[in-house]
């Protein structure tokens, strides 16, 4: 990862750190994936992947809560996310019915009453590279995620009323 992005914070950019996700001067507790770090990220390991990345989208449950944002997007029962590398919408939203592997949005746990969606590999998505790096609530405190970065419902919450679409995650390499 380039130095100068480092040098180039503003409070507006969304930065890991050891003790969490860095934002508009407040440091949110978080989890990330139970692989750790990875500057080669790959489909299933479990890693969440070090770099530069945006906010490109943000999607919600709204039969579990108002509307984070005017810009974010409803999901429903036959919201899916395709994990099928092989499959032309690799990485990409997609709807019921589907036959490839995907995984379902509209879940019965809380985990995916909020999402960020990021742009790690998106929209032209490398077979292989990995998919679905979300931010979205953890299950617990400290609990380790498939890749993604999780935060408390609240947090998460309070981070989606205030970003923006383009906001920069910056993913450095670092010890946990």
């Amino acid at each position: 990862m380039s130095q100068t992005i480092l040098h180039d914070l503003t409070p507006a950019d969304l930065l890991l750190t050891p003790r969490g996700l860095r934002f508009a001067g407040r440091i949110l507790p978080c989890s990330i994936g139970r692989g750790g770090l990875s500057a080669t990220k790959t489909e299933g390991d479990g890693r969440t992947p070090i770099g530069l990345h945006r906010i490109v989208g943000m999607l919600y449950r709204p039969d579990r809560l108002p509307r984070p944002s005017s810009w974010a997007e409803v999901i429903g029962p036959r919201d899916l996310w395709s994990d099928d590398q092989n499959a032309p919408e690799y990485n990409h939203h997609v709807r019921a019915p589907y036959a490839a592997s995907h995984e379902k949005l509209h879940r019965a746990d809380p985990l995916y009453d909020l999402i960020l969606v990021t742009d790690w590999n998106w929209p032209n998505a490398q077979s292989g590279r990995g998919s679905a790096i979300f931010l979205h609530q953890w299950r617990r405190p400290g609990y380790p995620t498939e890749g993604c970065i999780a935060l408390s419902r609240q947090d998460l919450t309070w981070l989606a009323q205030r970003i923006s679409p383009g906001t920069r995650l910056v993913v450095p390499p670092l010890s946990r």
